[in-house]
């Protein structure tokens, strides 16, 4: 499962903190370009498809009888979603 919309919008409703935080994370980084990288990958997220049109093409390949999801797939949703529940 994805990182719901609303989720995301709790990330970015609380982004300063998030940035500070993951930029304070060991002082041997250049915290500019750490920065950069969140906003960046902040950006990516927000650029990501809406729920609604992962949920429906889902809902058509399964239908279609090509949804086959793979070990890797399956692992990856296990760790996003985990990822997201500590974020709450």
């Amino acid at each position: 499962m994805r990182i719901s919309d609303n989720e995301i919008k709790k990330i970015l409703g609380n982004e300063p903190t998030i940035v500070k935080a993951i930029v304070e994370i060991g002082d041997a980084h250049d915290k500019k370009r750490d920065q950069d990288l969140v906003e960046q990958l902040t950006a990516d997220v927000v650029a990501m498809p809406d729920r609604e049109d992962i949920v429906a093409d889902l809902k058509a390949r399964i239908q279609a009888g090509t949804y086959n999801p793979s070990g890797d797939e399956i692992a990856d949703a296990m760790i996003r979603r985990s990822i997201a529940d500590r974020i709450r």
